[in-house]
């Protein structure tokens, strides 16, 4: 059990460290303030390889481990959580098309994706199926040589703004085992776009809902087997909430960086306010928490990268873990700097804002306290407990 990073993980640091610091902290209060989606920067991302970082060689990507993955994302996270978070979702998408699609579909997509020359958005979400997933009513109807999709989605990072969708749809009867995963061309007729979500945080990527209407996908563009989508879907969200932790991760370590230097910065009463037991004490706590959490989520990749019996229980307890650290950290940081914190011209409260939403997607917390109560019950939990 060797805690150290390697050579090459010290390399990918050192690089997605550079490239936040030069391309994403001097822009991320701008593009924030508005609502700028940052399309040029993903295409330089692209071509250091950080759009398609686990996707497979042979269609463009580097095929690193989850672990090496979390590693760069934290890393850019400390530069701009919003702007990570979607390239995030951007990896998933690759890797799923590259995972579950025919030769036609890799060799059409895979390559522009993980050079970010197309960017790709994840479709599950609907308007009555949040936590629920498995309730989807969106259909996709077989029509010879076709399938027509018919329904709605909403909460969908980069909508409206991106090249290609991976939607879950229901080709069969109720339940998990009725629904299949389609790519979809974003600019196909029939798909039609909301208006861009004014959100809490997360400003640099748009938000929007999508309405298929009689939307004529070819039956290549099926990931997988009908029926499978499901199973696709949840085995994406255990690298995605790998990646939802560690961008916690990450703002949470911009936002202690900063706290630690203001307690040297401020003085009240005469003194240095890092002097003051009081807050030595909170210094102390989050550094703790921000450590165990990071640890946690290096321990949940490394299971899912060994293809772990137990990896979604991990990949659930890492992001409930990680994800309210992470918040609680942010918190802590901008109460550090007082009125300071509040106000726009420092990042406090930017990281608590696009950190918060954190504990709601790719899962609910709710929803990951769930998973790991299930298989912590079953008879054979001994090793997980």
């Amino acid at each position: 059990m060797d805690f150290e990073l390697n050579e090459d993980q010290i390399a990918f640091a050192d690089m997605a460290r550079a490239f936040a610091q030069n391309e994403l902290e001097p822009n991320a209060a701008q593009w924030d303030q508005e609502s700028f989606f940052p399309v040029d920067v993903l295409k330089s991302a692209g071509e250091l390889g950080l759009m398609g970082l686990y996707t497979p060689e042979d269609v463009g990507g580097l095929a690193l481990s989850r672990l090496d993955a979390s590693i760069i994302f934290e890393q850019l996270a400390m530069g701009c959580t919003s702007t990570t978070a979607f390239m995030t979702i951007h990896n998933m998408v690759c890797w799923m098309i590259a995972s579950y699609g025919n030769a036609e579909t890799r060799e059409t997509w895979c390559p522009q994706l993980t050079s970010a020359d197309k960017l790709g958005s994840y479709c599950l979400t609907e308007p009555n199926a949040g936590s629920d997933a498995a309730s989807l009513k969106t259909t996709a109807r077989r029509d010879g040589d076709h399938y027509v999709l018919n329904g709605s989605k909403i909460f969908i990072s980069g909508a409206g703004s991106t090249d290609v969708l991976v939607v879950m749809a229901r080709t069969g009867g109720e339940g998990p085992k009725g629904i299949s995963a389609f790519v979809v061309d974003a600019k196909a007729e029939g798909i039609s776009y909301g208006r861009k979500e004014d959100k809490m945080g997360w400003n640099s990527q748009p938000t929007r809902a999508i309405t298929f209407d009689g939307v004529r996908v070819p039956a290549s563009a099926l990931l997988g087997e009908e029926g499978q989508g499901f199973s696709i879907a949840m085995k994406a969200l255990d690298g995605g909430r790998i990646n939802i932790a560690t961008c916690s991760i990450g703002t949470a370590q911009a936002a202690l960086n900063r706290a630690r230097d203001y307690l040297h910065e401020r003085k009240q009463f005469g003194r240095e306010i890092g002097e003051f037991q009081a807050l030595q004490f909170t210094l102390a706590d989050m550094v703790t928490e921000l450590v165990a959490a990071r640890q946690m989520v290096r321990l949940a990749a490394s299971k899912l990268d060994a293809g772990d019996a137990d990896k979604t229980a991990y990949c659930a307890m890492a992001k409930r873990f990680a994800t309210d650290v992470g918040f609680r950290v942010c918190d802590q940081a901008l109460q550090l700097f007082g009125g300071n914190g509040y106000i726009k011209e420092y990042p406090m409260e930017r990281y608590v804002r696009d950190s918060r939403v954190h504990r709601i997607l790719e899962g609910t917390n709710e929803i990951m306290r769930v998973i790991i109560a299930r298989r912590a019950l079953m008879q054979d939990a001994a090793d997980l407990l």
